[in-house]
C-alpha cells in the first residue's frame, strides 16, 4: 500500500519536518509520566508514599488541565497570524520548561518551593502543548491533497506515541548505564536536560517550513477571521460542532489513548508491583508493533471513512477492557492471581465507619477500623472486596479463613494494637503467598507484550483518523481554534485526569480493575453519541469549505 502516491518532495518534507518537531515536544510532556514514581519521592517527600504518588499524579494531570486554554490561546494566535510561527513558539516554551525540570533542586534542598514551581513548569508544558497539537494537523491537512488527509496526518498521530516511546527509551539508556540506585538518585534528570537538544533541533526544522497554502490564500484574499474565539464558541452551528467533536469523538478516543499507553504502565508498576525497568521495556515493545497502525489506519479511513473505524476502537475498548487487564495479571504476575483465586481478602466492617482511601494532600488521618484495615492493604497493594457489618462492629480484615480483627487508632493502647494488627497481618499475606512483588522469572513477557499491543491497537483505531476528522469539521478561518478546544479538553481533562481518577477508585473500592469503569463509561458515551450524531468527513473540501458541513 503507497501511502503518498501524489506527495510531492515539499509535501512529503513538511510531513517529516512537522512530525518530528511533535515527536519531540511529545518527548518533553511524556517524560514526567514515565518518571511518575520517582518524581514523587524527589518533590513530594514530605507526605507519606502512597500519597505522594497521587499528589505527583495530580501534578501530571495539572499540565493535562491546562490544555484547552492553551488550545485557546494559541488557537486564537494560529488562526490570526498563521500555523507556522504559532506552532514554533509551542516548541520554545515545551523545551525550555522541560529543561528547567532537569535542573530544579528537590524539596529536601528547597522545601515547598520545589513541587509548587514544578506545577507551574508542568502547566506551561500544557499551555505549550495545547497549541501544538491543532498547530500541527492543521499544518500537514491544509498541504495534503483531497482524498489523502487520513494519510498525511496519520503521521502527527503517531508523534504521540512515538514521543512516549522515546522518553521510555532514553530513561531506559540511563537507568542501564547508570544503575538504578545512581539513576533515582540524580540521574533522571538527564532525560530532562536532553531536552534543550531536541528543542535545537525542532526550532530549526520549523524555520524551514512555508506557511500553510490554505492561510496564505486566506492572508492575500483577507478572508481571516477576525474573531476566531467569537466565531468558534459564540455562533451556535459551530459551537454545536465543538460539543459534538467534544462528546462524539474526543472523549472517548482520549480515554482509549491514556488506557492503552500510560495506564497500562501505571498498572503494570503500582498494581501488578512489576519492576519499574522490565514495565518500561514490555509497554515500549508493544508500543514499537503497534505505532505502524496509526498510519494503516489513517490510509483506510481514506477509503472507508473516518467514523466506523474511530467507533470500532470505541466499542472494542468497552467490551474488552475487563478481560484483557485480568490477562495481563494472569501473564505479569500470576503468584496474585493465584493468591487472590486461593485466599480471596474481605475487608467486613460497618459502611458508615470506612473513608474514601484518597489524600492527595497527605493531611488527612484514617483512624477508623476500618480505615486503619484498608489503608493498610492498599499499602501493600493487595486487592479486596468489601462486606458489611453490623453498626458499630469493629473491622475486620479476611485472609482465606484467617482473621484479624482491626482496632481503632484513636483507642487507647493504640501503639500496641498497630503492632499486633500489622504482624498478623503479615503472616496472614505470607502464609497465603501474596507476593510483595511479581516475580521476574514467572513474568510471560511474550502474551503481556501481546496484551499490551492489543490495547496499544485500539488506540490506533481512535487516534490514526482522527486529526484529518477534526479538521474537516470546521471551516479554514477559525479551523484551528475550534478543533483545538474539543481535542484539548477531551484528551487534557476526560483522558489527562485518568490515572487519577482510576487510581482514586480503586483505593475505594479494592477492586484492582475497579478503576477501568471510567475509560469504559466514557468510550460508550462516545460511542452512542458519535454513532448517532456524527457526520462522516473523509469527502469534505477543506479548501472549498467555507463554513462548517450541516449536522
Amino acid at each position: 500500500m503507497t501511502i503518498f502516491p501524489t506527495a510531492t518532495r515539499d509535501a512529503r518534507r513538511v510531513i517529516v519536518a512537522s512530525s518530528l518537531g511533535t515527536v519531540f515536544e511529545w518527548y518533553d510532556f511524556y517524560l514526567y509520566g514515565s518518571l511518575a514514581a520517582i518524581i514523587s519521592r524527589q518533590f513530594f517527600s514530605g507526605v507519606n508514599p502512597t500519597a505522594g504518588f497521587i499528589f505527583a499524579l495530580l501534578a501530571f494531570a495539572a499540565g493535562f488541565a491546562v490544555r484547552p486554554f492553551g488550545a485557546l490561546v494559541f488557537g486564537r494566535l494560529g488562526d490570526l497570524v498563521g500555523r507556522k510561527h504559532t506552532f514554533l513558539v509551542t516548541i520554545v516554551i515545551m523545551g525550555g520548561s522541560t529543561f528547567v525540570v532537569g535542573i530544579l533542586p528537590t524539596y529536601a534542598s528547597i522545601g515547598l518551593a520545589a513541587p509548587v514551581i514544578l506545577v507551574l513548569l508542568r502547566m506551561l508544558q500544557g499551555l505549550a502543548l495545547g497549541g501544538e497539537y491543532g498547530g500541527a494537523a492543521t499544518y500537514v491537512a491544509e498541504h495534503a491533497p483531497h482524498g489523502k488527509r487520513g494519510a498525511y496526518t496519520s503521521w502527527i498521530q503517531t508523534t504521540a506515541t512515538m514521543g512516549l516511546f522515546l522518553s521510555l527509551l532514553v530513561i531506559l539508556g540511563c537507568r542501564l548505564l547508570l544503575g538504578t540506585e545512581a539513576f533515582e538518585a540524580w540521574g533522571w534528570r538527564i532525560p530532562f536536560l536532553l531536552s534543550i537538544v531536541l528543542l535545537g533541533i525542532s526550532v530549526w526544522i520549523r524555520l524551514a517550513l512555508d506557511e500553510s497554502p490554505v492561510f496564505k490564500t486566506m492572508k492575500a484574499e483577507g478572508t481571516r477571521s477576525k474573531a476566531p474565539l467569537r466565531e468558534s464558541f459564540a455562533e451556535r452551528g459551530n459551537l454545536k460542532l465543538v460539543l459534538l467533536a467534544l462528546f462524539g469523538l474526543t472523549a472517548g478516543q482520549a480515554v482509549v489513548w491514556y488506557t492503552g499507553q500510560f495506564y497500562t504502565l501505571f498498572f503494570l508498576t503500582q498494581t501488578l508491583k512489576v519492576d519499574g525497568q522490565t514495565a518500561n521495556i514490555l509497554v515500549a515493545t508493544s508500543l514499537l508493533l503497534g505505532t505502524p497502525f496509526f498510519v494503516v489506519f489513517g490510509v483506510l479511513s481514506d477509503r472507508i471513512g473516518r467514523k466506523p473505524i474511530i467507533m470500532l476502537g470505541c466499542a472494542l475498548a468497552a467490551l474488552t477492557y475487563f478481560p484483557l487487564f485480568r490477562a495481563l495479571t494472569h501473564y505479569a504476575n500470576p503468584a496474585l492471581e493465584a493468591a487472590q483465586t486461593r485466599d480471596p481478602v474481605v475487608v467486613a466492617a460497618d459502611p458508615a465507619d470506612c473513608s474514601v482511601q484518597f489524600n492527595p494532600v497527605g493531611t488527612s488521618k484514617f483512624t477508623s477500623s476500618c480505615d486503619v484495615a484498608k489503608a493498610a492493604l492498599v499499602a501493600r497493594g493487595v486487592p479486596y472486596r468489601n462486606e458489611p457489618l453490623a453498626d458499630g462492629a469493629l473491622a475486620e480484615v479476611r485472609v482465606g479463613t484467617t482473621v484479624i480483627a482491626s482496632f481503632d487508632a484513636t483507642g487507647a493502647g493504640a501503639v500496641e494494637a498497630r503492632s499486633r494488627f500489622q504482624g498478623e497481618l503479615g503472616s496472614a499475606l505470607e502464609e497465603a503467598r501474596y507476593p510483595a512483588a511479581a516475580d521476574p522469572a514467572a513474568i510471560n513477557r511474550p502474551m503481556v507484550v501481546l496484551v499490551l499491543w492489543v490495547l496499544v491497537l485500539y488506540v490506533t483505531l481512535v487516534y490514526g483518523p482522527i486529526a484529518a476528522m477534526l479538521v474537516e469539521m470546521f471551516p479554514s478561518r477559525i479551523r484551528y481554534t475550534s478543533m483545538s478546544l474539543p481535542y484539548h479538553i477531551g484528551n487534557g481533562w476526560f483522558g489527562g485526569f485518568l490515572p487519577t481518577t482510576a487510581f482514586a477508585i480503586v483505593a475505594a473500592k479494592g477492586d484492582i480493575y475497579a478503576g477501568l469503569w471510567y475509560p469504559v463509561a466514557i468510550a460508550t458515551m462516545t460511542l452512542v453519541i458519535g454513532l448517532l450524531f456524527l457526520k462522516e468527513t473523509k469527502d469534505v473540501d477543506i479548501v472549498a469549505q467555507d463554513g462548517p458541513p450541516p449536522l
